[in-house]
């Protein structure tokens, strides 16, 4: 399988509808773009959706545009991923955060509405495996374990130990699991985590594996607590000393008191999520987070000014502020490169 390269946690509010505004101002580095008039006053509203992953990066960027800029009003929420390109293809929203790379049906949605896209790289994450710092007996699983746990064929499991035939048929290098309550907590099919999630491990582990009856469509188990709220996600984790489940890396680094990550072993040895190991891709479990502009809007005046700004030295650094981790200079140089000549389609993971 060709493996994609791809806040500080924000108030309720802000994470669930964050209202600010925006004008423009002068070039990269300030902040703000070229061709979007400095001094000129912006008005209008633009309307970001998507993943909640991403979010919180929006987010930030936004109150940072905002506190310069006070006209454009910015409406920014996080149902997921799923759900952002089906408002974004629909002709709703200007801006889709997005946690994975849209899919070929979505693309077929978007032009079907007549929407054309421009695909902007902003930053890596590491799917973070994560249970309660009240556990004391996991610490590195690999990807027959998570099959083995979270796979399709283990539902109706209830505790960990009810995973021991599974994980010894596939080789689970943690099996025997413990008699402990198997709790899991996970996002939702809406959500670029939950399909990233798939893709990397399940998807992989099904055709490594040879496990026939699965190749045509893998999916988790269907019977765990599923949200599209990350902070939902971490209170069930936490509620529970021997919970499982998965989030992006930034809701791991800013619940560190709660929830633990454990290590991942892809098949090269056990590997915990840190900014290194993501960067580098090291961390098996890495993956590019995106912004998709639709690119008959790219050239609005506020929508280009925001753009410019999310692009500009302080808007991208606002990825690592809430916890992400920055892409490599070159590939910030070629996101960039693709916005200022406004080149549509897919770029990442071809």
């Amino acid at each position: 399988m060709k493996r994609k390269r791809s806040y500080l946690v924000m108030t309720a509010l802000a994470l669930s509808l964050a209202l600010v505004s925006a004008a423009c101002a002068g070039g990269r580095n300030a902040g703000a773009g070229s061709g979007s008039g400095s001094g000129e006053s912006l008005t209008g509203e633009l309307v970001i959706s998507g993943s909640s992953t991403v979010e919180p990066i929006s987010v930030a960027v936004a109150e940072k545009f905002n506190a310069q800029h006070p006209d454009v009003n910015l409406s920014i929420s996080g149902p997921g991923t799923s759900d952002g390109f089906e408002q974004f293809c629909s002709g709703e929203t200007v801006i889709s955060d997005a946690s994975r790379a849209i899919e070929e049906e979505e693309i077929a949605k978007c032009e079907e509405n007549g929407i054309e896209f421009i695909e902007l790289h902003i930053a890596t994450d590491g799917i973070s495996v994560v249970t309660s710092v009240e556990n004391d007996f996991a610490t590195c699983l690999n990807y027959a374990d998570l099959w083995a746990l979270l796979g399709p064929e283990s539902e109706g499991f209830d505790t960990w130990a009810d995973a021991n035939q599974l994980g010894k048929k596939y080789g689970g290098s943690a099996a025997p699991y413990p008699n402990e309550p198997l709790a899991v907590t996970a996002p939702g099919e809406e959500s670029g985590t939950f399909g990233s999630f798939i893709e990397i491990v399940l998807e992989s582990f099904v055709e490594d594996a040879g496990i026939a009856e699965y190749e045509e469509e893998v999916a988790p188990r269907p019977d765990y607590q599923a949200s599209a709220n990350d902070n939902v996600i971490i209170e069930g984790i936490s509620g529970t000393p021997s919970s499982l489940g998965w989030v992006g890396f930034a809701f791991y680094v800013n619940n560190q008191d709660t929830v633990k990550a454990l290590e991942i072993d892809g098949g090269d040895g056990c590997v915990a999520p840190t900014e290194e190991t993501i960067a580098s891709f090291d961390y098996p479990i890495s993956r590019p987070l995106f912004i998709y502009v639709d690119a008959g809007r790219a050239d609005d005046a506020e929508v280009e000014a925001f753009v410019d700004y999310y692009l500009s030295d302080e808007g991208i650094a606002s990825a690592t502020e809430v916890g992400y981790v920055a892409i490599p200079e070159e590939d910030l140089e070629e996101t960039r490169s693709i916005w200022d000549e406004r080149t549509t389609g897919t770029h990442v993971g071809e």
